[in-house]
């Protein structure tokens, strides 16, 4: 079985549209499953600084510190430190693949932040799986 072309594995690099650096997906491996040495990825590894930490600098006005910052500025964007608040599961993930019961998750999948980012993989970090 093939997983989803490239499963997406701990240490890959995160972007936000709305975060002025990338950051590291941190996993545990709690489920002791492996691809090439990295832990892999299930749809609910979203924790907020567990999982996903600050991607810097936020520039979007649906973050309140940055509402409220740039209101102060009368109307200059004004970025204020990042805190991601992650909104749902990482999406889309595998059907059909699941390691410890939890679904697996594709290099394509993407996460939702409540202050309107979307959070995305600059690179997959592994090609692909072939799993038994």
């Amino acid at each position: 079985m093939v997983c989803l072309g490239a499963c997406l594995t701990g240490g890959v690099s995160l972007t936000c549209s709305f975060g002025a650096a990338p950051t590291p997906l941190n996993v545990m491996p709690e489920h002791g499953v492996l691809v090439e040495n990295k832990v892999i990825v299930c749809s609910d590894n979203t924790v907020p600084n567990v999982n996903i930490t600050p991607f810097g600098m936020c520039s979007s006005l649906a973050n309140p510190a940055v509402s409220a910052a740039t209101t102060a500025a009368m109307g200059v964007l004004t970025p204020q430190p990042c805190t991601p608040m992650i909104a749902g599961t990482w999406l889309p993930f595998s059907a059909t693949v699941l390691v410890g019961g939890k679904p697996v998750v594709g290099a394509d999948a993407t996460l939702t932040c409540s202050y309107a980012g979307v959070i995305s993989v600059v690179a997959p970090g592994q090609l692909s799986v072939t799993m038994s």
